[in-house]
């Protein structure tokens, strides 16, 4: 009998450091995990009842903006959760576009007329532009509800069309979930739905599937040798990691992006100077970072326009 011992692929690999290049995105998990729906594929499992990560206050956040100014970031995210849940997302909004432009990643069901309008008012008044990024993850009812829940596209339609109407171009976010040969028909698909509904020149951007959370149970989950190694990063482009240039402030500190905030690995410290520290990138969500790049922020290989 062979006796000899399989090497654990987790331990046998030796993961590489990442060096922030610069702190040029900073990310607020502004709703933290609480959410108006409970996506079948969510890789932070955000809910209605999901208290793992809460509200952040203005107060709160301030402090943050103030620090980040002195270090340099470029851009601001505001994620959850659903950010629109926060009573003082407005008013977090106009702060913060005092200090650069801003981006907000909705499923855009609590868009009303009076906070397209508001949210128009906002940008306005500020030098820096402001971005929605709206998910939505089927062309159709029936293909956006059975991962999203009954009735979400048609709210989620509304809210881009009240965007649309106040100036703004949504970006609209999806998470593939589709086999690769059927990606012209579904792009097509969402480009003819959206200009139907009155977006005259759709952004949409594509994500891929992170195998996390509640998609474990709806798809999978990472393969034991899906993971970054140092052999991996030889003649690689770094900065398509999303954490070569951001941090993400959450109600329980700064973790080192908006993917890994359930890993306790990924906590970096409580203030920003304390966050610039190299990360290991031994989380196997690393590797579809590795794989897709810069999936994250609001420009990659997988958006397209029209």
């Amino acid at each position: 009998m062979n006796n000899t011992a399989i090497p654990n692929p987790q331990t046998a690999i030796k993961h590489p450091d990442l060096h922030l290049d610069a702190l040029d995105n900073l990310w607020f998990q502004v709703s933290g995990t609480l959410c108006n729906i409970a996506c079948d594929h969510c890789f932070i499992s955000c809910s209605p009842r999901n208290h793992s990560f809460e509200l952040m206050t203005l107060a709160e956040i301030r402090p943050h903006l103030e620090a980040s100014r002195e270090m340099g970031v470029k851009e601001y995210y505001f994620t959850g959760g659903e950010p629109f849940m926060n009573k003082e997302m407005l008013d977090i909004l106009e702060l913060t576009l005092q200090y650069g432009p801003a981006t907000v990643l909705s499923n855009g069901m609590l868009i009303t007329e009076k906070k397209a309008r508001r949210l128009r008012e906002i940008e306005a008044a500020s030098h820096y532009s402001l971005e929605l990024r709206i998910s939505i993850d089927g062309y159709t009812e029936e293909m956006n509800d059975a991962i999203r829940g009954e009735g979400v596209f048609k709210k989620a339609m509304k809210g881009v069309q009240l965007l649309y109407a106040h100036g703004f171009l949504p970006i609209i976010t999806v998470t593939k979930t589709w086999e690769d040969y059927e990606d012209e028909a579904v792009l097509d698909g969402f480009l003819n739905v959206l200009k139907s509904h009155g977006y005259a020149r759709p952004r949409i951007k594509i994500l891929p599937s992170l195998k996390l959370g509640k998609e474990v149970a709806r798809s999978r989950g990472y393969d034991q040798y899906e993971m970054v190694t140092e052999e991996m990063l030889v003649d690689y482009d770094c900065s398509q990691f999303i954490c070569a240039n951001s941090r993400v402030v959450t109600n329980r500190g700064i973790y080192v992006c908006p993917i890994l905030i359930e890993s306790p690995s990924a906590h970096m410290g409580d203030t920003l100077a304390e966050a610039t520290k190299s990360y290991e990138l031994k989380e196997q969500a690393c590797y579809t970072c590795y794989l897709y790049g810069a999936i994250c922020s609001n420009f990659s290989s997988g958006k397209r326009e029209a």
